[in-house]
């Protein structure tokens, strides 16, 4: 993906659209954190130095590519899962809200003329990551969503055919 990426007011419209989802008890058990300009760059360096700490044999370019991971697009938005624990709502309701927050938010990028995917690499799973984000108790990421204008058609990969069962049939 490349530049131009959303402006701020279609970054607020964005972010508006991925809110409007299901969400029992309007507890909205999510949060964004958006990361644009050089704010991508200064946490690649981040993601480039815990990957070279976890993986010493890695090569230069190797722990290049990890540093560089968000300026891949002009934009980037962590979805950040908050479950509320012995709540009346189910965990899995609040989980699958936040799940809907990074599906809308790629339908609202499409919408509005943009490319996007959502990626969960180790880096949404790697505890210090975490730390560096100041995710508290019970938060996990959702997924990073990147946002930019299409550089290139997306390919599209196999995909197992869907699984239909008619109840009673």
């Amino acid at each position: 993906m490349a530049e131009p990426g959303p402006s701020p007011a279609q970054l607020d419209q964005l972010l508006g659209i991925a809110a409007r989802v299901p969400d029992h008890g309007k507890l909205a058990p999510w949060r964004f954190i958006v990361f644009e300009g050089s704010a991508r760059a200064d946490f690649g360096q981040v993601l480039g130095k815990v990957f070279a700490a976890a993986n010493p044999d890695a090569s230069e370019s190797q722990v290049k590519f990890e540093a560089n991971r968000l300026t891949r697009a002009p934009l980037v938005v962590a979805v950040i899962s908050n479950v509320l624990e012995k709540h009346k709502v189910p965990e899995w309701e609040q989980i699958l809200s936040s799940g809907a927050v990074c599906q809308n938010m790629l339908i609202a990028a499409s919408a509005l003329g943009f490319g996007a995917q959502w990626l969960t690499e180790w880096y949404a799973f790697d505890p210090q990551v975490k730390d560096t984000l100041n995710l508290r108790s019970g938060e996990r990421i959702a997924g990073f969503i990147y946002i930019g204008t299409v550089s290139d058609e997306p390919v599209e990969r196999a995909r197992p055919p869907a699984r239909i069962d008619f109840w009673g049939r």
